[in-house]
């Protein structure tokens, strides 16, 4: 269904874009001849790539300690986090004591941002503030390769054992948690992640143990009594700047017993560990009187021995309630997850024994993220049915609220200004409780004028892609959409979904199903397992039609979202936001409801929000958005911009969004105002008021990728 949208041919644009290509290669070409520059190849195309970008660019890094446009006034009544009380469930959503459903928009803190200076805490905590974001989650806080992590605030000494905090880092902990509550920032509280346990800690085998002694972590006894001694000191230290235990602290909203744990798809090889599993299998195995022969058992068999899969359901729920049970008696009034992330519907359902269902999902672009070599997937999603809902969709369950723990689309696939706003617009219109993206940053660096700041070594725990790939605090082609993805998230411009499709899951093995292909984008989905009534509109299985995907486009049963994967479009249609994004500069004229854009920059999100409680038709304040690529300066990629050849540095350009904006509105006296990376305004932008139509141009002149309309 396409009635809203209208296209005009523009063909020859297109055509002149390529004869400028050619020129400017064969240009590029000749140049470097004449100076003998060896290795033409990969640089040849990745200058002509960059001084293609240069002739369309302007600079625009957002500062780290601060936010061009301040939106924190839509959410003063919220402040400080936690006046609403305790977070609860109630049925499948997210409550407040008094009664206040919970909506969040956030980010991750990794590692050494945990545990800045007490005026870093200030500064950041502010600035989240400014663009719409209302929970943090601490993430990698026992990390043994960041500096500082919660043992251990520097590197020199090798202390013995994981059983004691820093002073100095639990101090900065405590600061930052203080700094976020009064900005009305929640946290979701990380327990178990990259613990790396030491002899001194009295296990087996420690030094060939990985990071949280994944997976047994899970049923061993005394990697059980360690975890629940760390709860025990985490939980109920007092935080000297609020007087408050963690645990008492209504601030700290969320939290889950171990990250990414499971025992389907982490191998359980080592000695006397996977001994120890097999013994109780075999016990298991008696108690329900199943036959199993006696050859060592192959746990990596689990897909073709359901015993096996039933086993790890049943001491994966006893490890998981055996942890929020310790937690409850300690005084942990929150929420609880078991893990964040599911390997199959059998793993789902050991899920259930928390109060709520977490999930990690990201898309790579297709070859992966940035490696060692510099290689990275760089495909959109915006013509694709694996565009991270499909996975969502099938990690919420009937009855159980859902968050999103950590997603991204990570920097350098050129795309990823497709994915905040989407995001946030399917979880409203899902329900979901809230996102938050992995990541804000890895350290607090300050004053970092690029994308993904190169690191010493090119990893971080000899992982390559923590190398600055996720780092999104000044990317503004995810970060710089916040401030529309907290509106419509939080303030829930696109409403529910009319109509709930279940999805009944009988293979324990399933880890997707054809009926999960756009169904996310149309109704509402939930996730329906063995023994599970179904609630919902329509029951389906897991091979079933939701939507017809060879039809090449989807629309909401709100009319609010919409998706062309053929013409690689997409909209946002709410009364209070609208969005058009992908590639949009190869469609024509776009027409939303009482809005109109014309776009000549081939790829772009031009998001548009309104400040005050007006829909946009009738507001008097409103932010506009218009980003597509962003990049380094001096950044040079291969001819199919798959591996990257140099990061660049600062500033950050982006591209200019070149565009004609028509808004129906009653207001006449608007105007816009061109806004600068600092905040300052640039330029008022010609427009004019017709009939009822406000129209103006963005990109001629004034260039940004943020402009208030205002009233006078």
């Amino acid at each position: 269904m396409n009635k809203n949208i209208s296209y005009t041919d523009v063909s020859g644009f297109n055509d002149c874009k390529k004869l400028y290509a050619r020129a400017a290669y064969f240009f590029i070409f000749f140049l470097m001849m004449a100076f003998h520059v060896q290795g033409q190849g990969d640089s040849v195309s990745a200058n002509k790539n960059a001084q293609s970008r240069e002739r369309k660019t302007i600079p625009y890094t957002l500062p780290w300690d601060d936010m061009p446009i301040d939106l924190s006034f839509i959410y003063k009544s919220e402040k400080p986090a936690g006046k609403h009380g305790y977070l609860k469930v109630k049925a499948d959503k997210f409550v407040f004591e008094d009664g206040t459903e919970a909506r969040f928009w956030g980010t991750n803190f990794n590692s050494a941002q945990i545990f800045p200076p007490h005026e870093h805490s200030n500064k950041v905590a502010k600035r989240l503030a400014k663009v719409g974001i209302n929970i943090v989650r601490l993430h990698q806080m026992d990390a043994e390769w960041s500096t500082p992590n919660i043992f251990q605030f520097n590197k020199g000494e090798n202390k013995p054992n994981t059983q004691s905090f820093d002073p100095e880092s639990l101090d900065r902990l405590d600061y930052l948690i203080y700094c976020l509550k009064q900005e009305g920032i929640y946290i979701y509280m990380d327990l178990l992640t990259y613990r790396r346990f030491k002899t001194g800690d009295d296990v087996e085998a420690a030094d060939q143990l990985g990071d949280a002694a994944k997976p047994y972590s899970t049923y061993n006894r005394k990697l059980i009594e360690l975890q629940k001694q760390f709860n025990y000191h985490l939980w109920t230290h007092i935080n000297p700047y609020t007087k408050l235990a963690y645990k008492d602290d209504p601030a700290i909203v969320l939290t889950e017993v171990t990250n990414e744990n499971d025992l389907w798809t982490q191998a359980v090889a080592l000695e006397p560990y996977r001994s120890e599993l097999e013994k109780t299998y075999r016990s298991w195995a008696a108690k329900k009187k199943i036959r199993i022969d006696k050859d060592k058992v192959q746990f990596n068999n689990h897909q073709k021995d359901i015993n096996i899969t039933n086993f790890f359901v049943d001491i994966t729920k006893a490890y998981y309630r055996e942890m929020i049970q310790h937690m409850r008696e300690i005084g942990v009034k929150i929420p609880i997850a078991g893990t964040n992330w599911t390997r199959n519907a059998a793993h789902l359902s050991a899920q259930l024994e928390g109060d709520f269902t977490d999930s990690h999902t990201y898309t790579a672009g297709g070859a992966g993220w940035r490696d060692r070599d510099g290689e990275f997937g760089n495909k959109p999603n915006i013509g694709s049915t694996n565009n991270l809902l499909p996975v969502l969709a099938f990690y919420r369950v009937q009855g159980k609220p859902f968050f999103i723990s950590e997603w991204d689309n990570p920097w350098p696939n050129e795309w990823r200004a497709e994915s905040s706003v989407f995001l946030a617009a399917a979880g409203s219109f899902q329900g979901w409780g809230g996102f938050a993206i992995h990541t804000y940053r890895y350290s607090a660096d300050e004053n970092v004028d690029m994308i993904g700041k190169p690191i010493t070594g090119g990893s971080i725990g000899g992982i390559y892609y923590r190398g600055g790939v996720f780092d999104t605090f000044n990317d503004p082609a995810k970060f710089g959409l916040f401030y529309h993805a907290a509106l419509i998230m939080r303030r829930g411009d696109v409403r529910p979904a009319e109509k709930t499709v279940n999805i009944k899951w009988d293979n324990p093995f399933a880890v997707s199903g054809k009926a999960l292909l756009l169904a996310a984008e149309k109704h509402r989905v939930e996730s329906i397992l063995p023994g599970m009534p179904p609630g919902g509109d329509k029951l389906v299985t897991a091979d079933a039609t939701v939507v017809n995907v060879e039809g090449g486009e989807v629309l909401s049963d709100t009319y609010e979202l919409y998706r062309n994967l053929n013409r690689r479009i997409g909209w946002i249609d709410s009364p209070n936001s609208k969005v058009v994004y992908g590639f949009v500069g190869e469609n024509g004229i776009l027409s939303l409801t009482d809005f109109k854009v014309d776009v000549k920059t081939d790829f772009a999100t031009i998001a548009i929000s309104s400040l005050t409680n007006d829909p946009i038709k009738r507001s008097t304040n409103m932010l506009l958005t218009a980003i597509g690529r962003a990049e380094n300066t001096g950044s040079l990629y291969n001819d199919n911009r798959t591996k990257q050849l140099n990061p660049g540095q600062g500033p950050i350009q982006i591209d200019i969004i070149e565009a004609t904006i028509q808004i129906k509105t009653d207001k006449k006296n608007l105007r816009v105002m061109s806004i600068n990376p600092q905040g300052f305004i640039t330029g008022y932008i010609p427009s004019t008021y017709k009939e009822g139509v406000f129209s103006f141009e963005i990109g001629k002149e004034f260039q940004s990728m943020y402009y208030l309309i205002q009233s006078l």
